[in-house]
């Protein structure tokens, strides 16, 4: 026996693994209950890697695609498959069928690949894990198993339940009927945290209240957990039948039994956020979105995008080209960026010269906004002028200086920007003796109109606000959708794009302070406070805007 080991039942050691590198293997990643920022930095940087991505449940596809690569397989169970197929659904796979996907994904690698295994919050809790490993193991597949955040624990905390307290320190997890967990499980000192559909909680539950808990005990039925679709109902343990017996059965839900269901009401903090569960619509690409859907999902939103504009290169490149070579010859004292996208078309043609940001040394470079700034900065490059006000072509020509043959040795401006571009910022630099250049440097072209749900949804108000970030988005969502219903609350970055929304016949509720998306969204989580806030002070239920709006047309 070697030194220090202990005397015990004999176990077989696993046997060595070979070294990945030298093969295809598979990693066990857990995505947590919901919400995309509970997957650890090791499962996102797995699915950055992966060729194959296995899942079972279509509720984590969109998950997985905010980290997978654009050319990984994804392999999803066909009774939940990403594209429903017309016809009546196939039944789920058996464990037998799963385990035979996932070596079958392995095999269809060249050497070596990676293949990852996704699963619900914690892949050591209540699922195949165990069955899957040992596949991989008797056909000597290399695996590894990355924990997960688990519902078990996370959901309690987005409901604004701790587990435990000084006064309730013991904690159960009842998943059976066995007599002597629930004498335990009885005691008024105990949490006892519960999963599965209605009828099984409703049976369990039961079976605690006559296995001597008192009926008063609170009781937190939490569906949907750690998602913008949350929802928590607080009732007694001799209650609770009858709030599950409202709800579907295909639900799953958590249940949470004890006294600390009490401290919800201090200590909440996800379903009592300024815009949550509200279904907000953002007309803009998700790439251009991001920053926006960002912040709207930290106010509890379920942003939604729709591409009104394609980005296309301009017809006639010959101009943005020659612009170009002016810039690295010294032809201009300032550029002016407009927008994202002109700073990306303009890095895009360096990209493909082989130049960087290096070529501007000697210029002045001026940036309309925030986020354009942003886009620079990612570029290596630091404008000199930002607008301290109005992020627009006023407020970029209310600060940019006046030509002076004295102090400015060129008086050239080289503006990049879009074809539809307005004359505004070109007229007032010209007026104050600048020479100016408008280069056009991409197209925007009206983007297709969006699926038929979506188009249904904002025709009949079943989202609750829509953000608009100028007045093209205004124009394309109506010429590609339809106009918003009444229902829905609009949000405006800027006057400008106020007075473009109230053309279209549009009452605008929220405009921005500030002409940036940070400051847009803001102001609409403020807007929601306040409505929430009366509500609750009259102590009114706080309904969401869509819902409420409706009802009152309907009294």
């Amino acid at each position: 026996m070697r030194k220090g080991s202990r005397a015990g039942t004999k176990q077989t050691p696993p046997a060595p693994q070979q070294a990945v590198g030298e093969r295809a293997h598979v990693a066990f990643i857990g995505v947590g209950p919901g919400d995309p920022g509970l997957v650890t930095l090791r499962a996102a940087q797995l699915l950055a890697q992966a060729q194959v991505v296995v899942v079972d449940g279509a509720d984590v596809v969109d998950l997985v695609r905010r980290h997978a690569r654009d050319d990984a397989e994804l392999l999803t169970d066909p009774a939940v498959a990403v594209v429903p197929e017309q016809g009546a659904p196939e039944q789920p796979r058996s464990a037998e069928g799963r385990e035979q996907r996932l070596l079958d994904a392995v095999t269809s690698l060249a050497d070596p690949g990676l293949v990852v295994r996704v699963m619900s919050g914690d892949p050591g809790l209540f699922t195949g894990l165990i069955r899957e490993c040992r596949a991989l193991a008797d056909a000597g597949v290399p695996f590894e198993v990355v924990p997960g955040v688990s519902m078990l624990s996370a959901v309690p905390l987005y409901a604004g339940i701790p587990l435990t307290s000084p006064e309730s320190p013991r904690l159960h997890l009842l998943d059976s009927s066995l007599q002597q967990e629930l004498v335990e499980s009885a005691q008024d000192d105990v949490t006892v945290v519960m999963l599965g559909t209605p009828g099984r909680l409703v049976d369990q539950l039961s079976a605690l209240l006559e296995a001597g808990r008192d009926a008063a005990t609170p009781v937190a039925l939490t569906d949907h957990g750690s998602t913008a679709m949350q929802h928590t109902d607080v009732t007694t343990l001799g209650d609770a039948a009858h709030v599950l017996d409202r709800l579907g059965e295909d639900e799953r839900l958590l249940a949470i039994v004890g006294r600390t269901v009490a401290l919800r009401t201090s200590m909440s903090w996800f379903e009592n956020k300024p815009l949550f569960g509200w279904q907000v619509l953002v007309p803009r690409t998700k790439e251009q979105a991001a920053a926006t859907t960002e912040r709207l999902e930290r106010y509890g939103a379920r942003p939604t995008t729709v591409p009104t504009l394609s980005i296309e290169a301009p017809r006639t490149p010959q101009q943005l080209e020659k612009a170009i070579t002016g810039l690295v010859t010294g032809r201009y004292e300032w550029v002016g960026f407009t927008s994202v996208n002109a700073v990306r078309a303009v890095r895009e043609k360096f990209d493909e010269y082989g130049l960087d940001a290096r070529s501007f040394a000697g210029l002045r470079i001026a940036a309309v906004g925030g986020t354009t700034s942003a886009a620079l900065r990612d570029w290596g490059l630091v404008p000199d002028l930002v607008p301290s006000g109005e992020q627009s072509a006023a407020g970029l020509l209310e600060e940019w200086p006046p030509y002076d043959d004295l102090l400015d040795p060129i008086n050239r401006v080289f503006l990049p920007r879009a074809d539809i571009a307005t004359d505004t910022l070109v007229a007032g630099l010209q007026e104050m003796g600048w020479e100016v250049e408008d280069v056009t440097a991409y197209r925007t072209v009206r983007a297709a109109p969006p699926p038929a749900e979506i188009r249904e949804a904002i025709k009949t108000g079943q989202f609750d606000a829509v953000v608009f970030t100028s007045s093209s988005t205004v124009r394309n969502l109506v010429g590609i959708a339809g106009k918003p219903h009444r229902a829905t609350l609009v949000a405006c970055i800027g006057q400008a794009t106020a007075k473009t929304a109230e053309e279209h016949g549009l009452h605008v509720d929220v405009i921005a302070p500030e002409a940036s998306s940070d400051s847009l969204v803001d102001a609409l989580a403020g807007l929601g406070y306040e409505q929430a806030r009366a509500a609750y002070d009259a102590g009114d239920p706080i309904v969401l805007p869509s819902k409420r709006r409706r009802r009152r047309r309907s009294s």
